[in-house]
């Protein structure tokens, strides 16, 4: 049976058009983000397992991700850090702490800052960039000490409306290079605010407080190791290795 002419330039047509397609789709790449992790440790000479030195630690992450500026906007979830051997978390014996029942119970002053029992606790502060949509936010945050195996970030967002939260980290032994491995989950109240998606864009944490993480041990190549990770909604995990020079 032969073709009816009258269909023959609408297939082709159709054909040229599906042909044309394949190139641009094949031509479309996955969205990727890249974790920066840039830590500072003061001071960097280590001190040993039986005179600890007490450090303060200076973290800026920034996150980016590929595409059009601004467009990929993905939504970080979780962020797993795993610290050197030879660090030392001393959460457990520092005299103040404060659990995640008393910090959703706790009032803030008039400059935002945690008040009664948890402000004892506080063991630093940070400040963050993130998209809200189309608008940029600033949440801040109060490093507080959990105990041994927890360690909160109070979290202070104004924009697109009022959230205050704890983000929990939850400490382990061990990791990839047999120190720590701190583990951060966002929660939902964070990553979606008012019906607005909440995307970071850098951070910045600092440490204040003496005899709450401390150094015991320099390796031999004056280096220590470190990994970042940062798990998003729609785009792979972003992974950074690198490391800070320390001195015996």
């Amino acid at each position: 049976m032969r073709t009816p002419r009258a269909l023959v330039p609408g297939l082709a047509g159709v054909a040229v058009l599906a042909v044309a397609a394949l190139p641009a789709a094949a031509q479309a790449p996955e969205a990727v983000t890249t974790l920066t992790v840039k830590p500072i440790v003061t001071p960097n000479k280590a001190g040993t397992p039986k005179k600890p030195q007490s450090v303060r630690l200076d973290v800026s992450v920034a996150w980016s991700t590929s595409g059009p500026d601004g467009v990929n906007k993905p939504i970080v979830q979780k962020g797993i850090i795993d610290f050197p051997k030879g660090s030392l978390y001393l959460g457990g014996s520092y005299p103040y702490r404060c659990s995640k029942a008393e910090l959703d119970r706790a009032r803030l002053d008039d400059r935002d800052r945690l008040t009664g029992k948890c402000a004892k606790a506080v063991t630093g502060s940070g400040t963050a960039t993130a998209w809200a949509d189309t608008v940029k936010t600033r949440p801040t945050f109060q490093l507080v000490n959990g105990g041994a195996k927890r360690v909160y970030l109070y979290t202070v967002l104004k924009n697109p409306a009022r959230v205050t939260t704890p983000i929990t980290g939850v400490v382990e032994k061990g990791g990839k290079y047999g120190g720590y491995r701190l583990t951060a989950t966002i929660p939902d109240e964070l990553q979606v605010v008012a019906g607005t998606p909440i995307s970071l864009i850098e951070g910045r944490l600092r440490t204040t407080a003496k005899n709450w993480i401390a150094t015991t041990s320099c390796p031999k190549d004056g280096r220590w190791p470190y990994r970042g990770q940062s798990f998003q909604d729609s785009t792979p995990v972003a992974v950074v290795e690198s490391f800070v020079r320390c001195r015996s």
